[in-house]
């Protein structure tokens, strides 16, 4: 989270600094060449911008850009008054003005993705602010090239007639909407799903839907996914043919809800999660999007669900654990089915001589009691795997990079491993080659996991294989209380001071293969391994009851 704040505050100070830069060198000097060209940097800088910070307000920027080309281009010129230049300098004034605004609207539009529909409008008001840019850099090159100003005017009046059109589509959809809603609504009430899958999470979040995608595509009846933020609309739109529906607002949310749904289901507790909890005619399912120890997998706000799915009994004393008192009835047990296939090794091997050992270290966490990141203290670790001879498959946490502390140590630990596999010929798997892996192929690969307190573990203990968990809290023999999954694996100290005898037990004894059995048992359910699937199946389908009316939202 730090590291996003850093980029979006250079950024910031980057496309500023450089417009009033460009300004000043313009309007005070005579440097119009060195002066066109920071106003291009300054462009330049505010596209940046742009991608780093969505929805960024640059109408100071980019006014201070205009303003400076339009003095380049008269003094380009030498003609006096030029009438075609001062229509192009209103034109740009009432874009710059109007460019924001427009795209505001435009984003509290519905809009959709694998439906038969086409919604151009709230699209193009979203990509004005880069038609914006690209015409001040073509009406700076024409001013570099000293072209006549008639050739800005028409690239201006070009774009401000785009903006026009946009302008008057959004006043029309806002002041005359269309009896029965738009054209996402009747393409939704064609489709006619029985469930939807509601979403809302920070940047970087979309594989909590994509694990899921599958399973839910496996129930076998139509649905639809519900996202309320924009990015996530085209990844999770790639990821299945289900229609993906983007609602930036509650009256978009009462459009796309439409009489044919049964059941939500969810996989955080996000706080937007209310906003869909508010029809009451729906079965509300929390799925989550992993199972572990953490203290978030015991949030309070689960209480607010008709059902929570959970992977197996351990999961509802965990509840228990943290004195968060939920009705039995809410609970159903349904396995884990992401963990499906994942290979299972019913025999301990020990005493490989050239392990493959699957370490993922958490990311940092929101808050400091959340933080079970290991990889502070990791270099140690990865050095006493390679004495042993291990290979090591290193897949961080999506949200490590958000820290650039986290980042710097995971880059230290990179460059380690790929040192050691020039030297060795060992093929550790880092960086690009670790994400692109899914985590079952990780699993698959390996013969060991270490791993931070996370749902990597419990995924993992399906396999049968050993692990290790890092005590990162330094809790001692409080860590297996608080974290009861770590009683059937080895704990590793935060200061490292056991790692020789935690690796000889993961790699070498295993005292703990029998442990693990019952354990898993406990954490993933007692379901046949060929139809493991089938409990999340049979009681997804179980909760799609008869069809009801969906009347109006009880208020929030």
């Amino acid at each position: 989270m730090r590291g996003d704040l850093v980029r979006k505050m250079a950024a910031r100070c980057l496309s500023t600094g450089l417009a009033v830069l460009a300004f000043v060198v313009l309007a005070l000097t005579g440097a119009t060449d060195w002066g066109l060209a920071l106003a291009v940097a300054a462009l330049a800088a505010a596209a940046v911008e742009q991608r780093i910070r969505p929805g960024a307000d640059l109408v100071a920027e980019t006014a201070l850009i205009a303003a400076a080309v339009l003095v380049g281009y008269s003094r380009r010129l030498d003609d006096g008054f030029d009438p075609a230049l001062v229509a192009t300098a209103l034109v740009l004034l009432g874009l710059v003005l109007l460019v924001g605004p427009l795209r505001t609207a435009g984003n509290l539009e519905i809009r959709a993705a694998n439906l038969p529909v086409r919604s151009w409008t709230p699209l193009v008001a979203d990509r004005l602010g880069t038609a914006l840019l690209g015409l001040l850099a073509v009406v700076a090159l024409a001013a570099a090239l000293v072209l006549p100003a008639v050739v800005a005017l028409v690239a201006s009046l070009l774009v401000g007639a785009g903006a026009g059109a946009v302008a008057l589509d959004l006043a029309r959809r806002r002041f005359r909407p269309a009896a029965g809603g738009g054209a996402v609504a009747r393409a939704l009430r064609r489709h006619e799903p029985e469930f939807l899958l509601y979403f809302s999470a920070p940047p970087g979040s979309e594989y909590q839907v994509t694990m899921w995608l599958p399973y839910l595509e496996r129930i076998g009846r139509p649905f639809v996914v519900l996202v309320r933020e924009p990015e996530f609309l085209a990844p999770i739109a790639a990821a299945t043919d289900a229609p993906v529906v983007y609602c930036p607002t509650l009256r978009a949310m009462d459009e796309a809800l439409v009489p044919s749904l049964r059941a939500a289901f969810y996989v955080n507790h996000g706080a937007k999660n209310s906003h869909c909890i508010r029809f009451t005619q729906l079965t509300h399912v929390q799925l989550h999007h992993g199972d572990s120890d953490k203290a978030p997998s015991a949030n309070p706000v689960s209480g607010i669900f008709d059902r929570i799915f959970v992977a197996g009994p351990a999961a509802i004393e965990r509840y228990a654990r943290a004195g968060v008192r939920i009705p039995a009835e809410k609970f159903v047990v349904v396995g884990r089915p992401q963990v499906e296939s994942i290979e299972v090794r019913p025999e301990p091997v020990r005493g490989l001589a050239h392990p493959t050992v699957l370490y993922t270290p958490t990311w940092t966490g929101h808050h400091a009691d959340a933080d079970y990141c290991s990889l502070p203290v990791a270099e140690t670790l990865l050095r006493r795997l390679l004495e042993r001879g291990a290979t090591v498959i290193l897949r961080a946490h999506p949200y490590t990079a958000q820290n650039p502390a986290s980042a710097r140590q995971l880059g230290r630990l990179t460059e380690l491993l790929v040192a050691d596999r020039a030297r060795t010929g060992r093929q550790h798997v880092v960086g690009a080659a670790a994400r692109e892996l899914s985590l079952t192929e990780c699993v698959n690969r390996s013969d060991a996991l270490i791993s931070d307190v996370s749902g990597v573990i419990s995924d993992y203990l399906y396999s049968g294989k050993p692990y290790a968990v890092t005590d990162m809290g330094d809790e001692g023999d409080g860590f297996v209380r608080r974290f009861p999954l770590a009683a059937a694996g080895y704990v590793l100290r935060r200061d490292m001071s056991n790692t020789d005898e935690v690796l000889t037990d993961l790699l070498d004894t295993d005292p703990a293969a029998e442990d693990r059995w019952a354990t898993r048992r406990h954490y993933l359910g007692d379901f046949p391994a060929e139809s493991y699937a089938e409990a999340f199946l049979t009681a997804a389908r179980r909760e799609l009851a008869p069809q009801r009316t969906l009347t109006a939202p009880a208020a929030v």
